[in-house]
């Protein structure tokens, strides 16, 4: 069951806006106009002024710097929710609540890698979001292993399936003993893999069709504008079901690899909850929006054996080269279309 939960501007003006940021400035527009179509949506863009200081933060300020903390193996399980962890979590270990510093895998990214050395540290991840912003962020990570690109992606499900992650992982913990790990599920975010449901599975083909008013956008945005017949307990019983399918493949990463691990996410996700300061109803993770079921998320701590030797290393050099229109395809496949 679901618990509970705690300007106006000229079309010259937004024009002018977007020629001076190019790409930024064009989505600005896009968002504007469908504020105007929708007033929910113009609801959701006054509560991120709210969050964000009207642009004056671009992240959440209490939100946890993952590289500052103490572990070997870090497993980030997509838009996982601290409620939701703990309803399911049958792993040993010891579990708290700690916020994240950003609501969408994209702000989180970029909040605690942009700007560091990350030459100790291997990421592999089945989400694209890094990649897609390669260019605009400065990080460097001794290697990084884009499962999500070619042999890893499923395309019944489209996604990256937990077990293909924790295969990948073992494999990158065995080429780089002295590293530290950090391992990025897809899930429990969507597609729901052991749910009999097609709504989340075939929804890129909504994207595709050009829609631009945020009804095909993703599921929760789906759900958000009225299109899916399911109630809020059915979407957080497949959601929590996602997460129990992850957390038995993290159970035999955890046993394999050795050194102190911890699970945690990258974001949570509104199931139906009330939005704050203007409490419309709310799916998904809307980035900049830092209310409690978008940050609050878990943070589990395990050790299993002796902690692990870490050095220090040269940032990859060996990156193959990733098509831009694969990455596209990849994320619309999980819904994202900016």
């Amino acid at each position: 069951m679901l618990p509970k939960s705690q300007y106006s501007c000229s079309d010259s003006n937004i024009k002018t806006y977007a020629t001076e940021t190019d790409t930024v400035g064009m989505g600005l527009i896009e968002r504007f106009g469908r504020a105007a179509r929708n007033p929910r949506l113009f609801a959701r863009g006054m509560n991120r002024l709210f969050y964000r200081r009207v642009g004056l933060r671009h992240e959440n300020p209490e939100g946890i710097d993952v590289f500052d903390e103490d572990w070997d193996t870090l497993v980030v399980l997509d838009a996982c929710r601290f409620d939701m962890f703990e309803q399911v979590n049958h792993l040993d270990g010891t579990v708290t609540a700690r916020e994240s510093k950003g609501s969408a895998t994209a702000e989180w990214l970029q909040a605690n890698v942009d700007g560091r050395a990350l030459r100790d540290t291997v990421y592999v991840t089945s989400n694209p979001q890094l990649e897609r912003n390669r260019d605009s962020w400065d990080v460097s990570f001794h290697h990084v292993d884009n499962v999500w690109f070619d042999h890893g992606w499923d395309k019944e499900t489209g996604t990256v399936l937990a077990e293909t992650m924790t295969e990948a992982a073992i494999n990158a913990y065995e080429q780089f003993p002295n590293k530290r790990l950090v391992v990025h599920y897809m899930q429990p975010h969507y597609p729901f893999v052991p749910a009999d449901t097609d709504f989340d599975k075939t929804h890129l083909d909504s994207i595709e069709s050009g829609d631009d008013t945020a009804t095909g956008e993703n599921v929760w945005n789906m759900k958000f504008m009225g299109q899916i017949d399911m109630s809020r307990n059915e979407l957080w019983d497949v959601y929590t079901a996602n997460l129990e399918y992850v957390l038995e493949h993290v159970e035999d990463l955890l046993e394999k690899i050795p050194g102190k691990s911890v699970i945690t996410s990258d974001h949570g996700n509104y199931v139906g909850e009330r939005a704050f300061p203007i409490p419309i109803r709310e799916y998904g993770h809307p980035r900049g929006l830092y209310d409690t079921p978008l940050v609050r998320i878990p943070w589990f701590e395990r050790t299993n054996g002796e902690r692990r030797t870490i050095r220090d290393g040269s940032a990859d050099e060996r990156q193959e080269a990733v098509s831009s229109s694969v990455v596209t395809d990849r994320l619309q496949d999980l819904g994202y279309k900016e």
